[in-house]
């Protein structure tokens, strides 16, 4: 199964068949043509919604059977900042491969010089825990452009096995937040996901919470989603 935030490499033809999508001459097919020759990864998203989808390169809402929703960002231009994102949709067969997002360790070339000390710290305190990294610094570190400016966040994806994992992990990243802009999500066994900020702040104010899947966004509770890390 394909998950939010994983990594998907296309096969030759899946790159063909995504560049045929675009206008030539549109910064669109200028940054899937990139991709394409550098082959780097495209980026797992949400299901678009049947319904009211946005239309994808080639005009089209909804997702069709067998197809897998991935996302292109290009790094923001040095001029504007703009942000060019390119929601995508691929034929299952034209996955050539793909991952889990990063290992702390895989991004640390790509970090700025003043975070890498704090993050090293991090990386060796939540050895054991399953941490990845996605977002701009894992592109950066991906494909070598400049994403990473001075308000960049360092997006973690946190998968804990058990509520005492929940709970230490939780409280270990935001034990770096004086010295590192931490930002992301704790990614339960069910695939739904919470911001792990909220989850902090709502053990103390609320217990509902805004839930994020493969297929949705809606607001669950707490309970609901730690019962997933309770034995049966």
């Amino acid at each position: 199964m394909h998950a939010r935030h994983d990594l998907a490499w296309l096969t030759r033809d899946g790159w063909q068949d995504v560049l045929a999508t675009a206008t030539q001459g549109t910064p669109a097919h200028a940054a899937i043509a990139r991709w394409a020759a550098c082959d780097w990864p495209l980026v797992v998203r949400r299901r678009d919604d049947a319904a009211q989808a946005p239309a994808s390169a080639s005009g089209h809402a909804g997702e069709p059977a067998g197809e897998i929703c991935l996302g292109l960002a290009a790094p923001p231009d040095p001029v504007s900042a703009a942000k060019l994102r390119l929601p995508l949709r691929v034929p299952a067969r034209h996955i050539a491969r793909h991952s889990a997002p990063m290992a702390l360790d895989a991004v640390v070339h790509a970090l700025p010089a003043g975070w890498r000390a704090p993050f090293a710290r991090l990386a060796t305190a939540s050895a054991g825990l399953d941490v990845r990294v996605f977002g701009s610094l894992a592109l950066q570190a991906l494909t070598g452009q400049a994403y990473l400016r001075d308000a960049s966040d360092i997006d973690l994806l946190f998968r804990p096995r058990d509520s005492l994992e929940l709970d230490a992990g939780t409280l270990l990243l935001a034990g770096f937040l004086d010295e590192l802009p931490l930002d992301g999500e704790i990614i339960f066994p069910s695939g739904q996901a919470v911001a792990w900020k909220e989850w902090l702040n709502a053990h103390a104010h609320t217990e509902r919470v805004l839930v994020k899947s493969h297929v949705s966004v809606k607001l669950g509770t707490r309970t609901e989603l730690r019962a997933e890390l309770e034995p049966a």
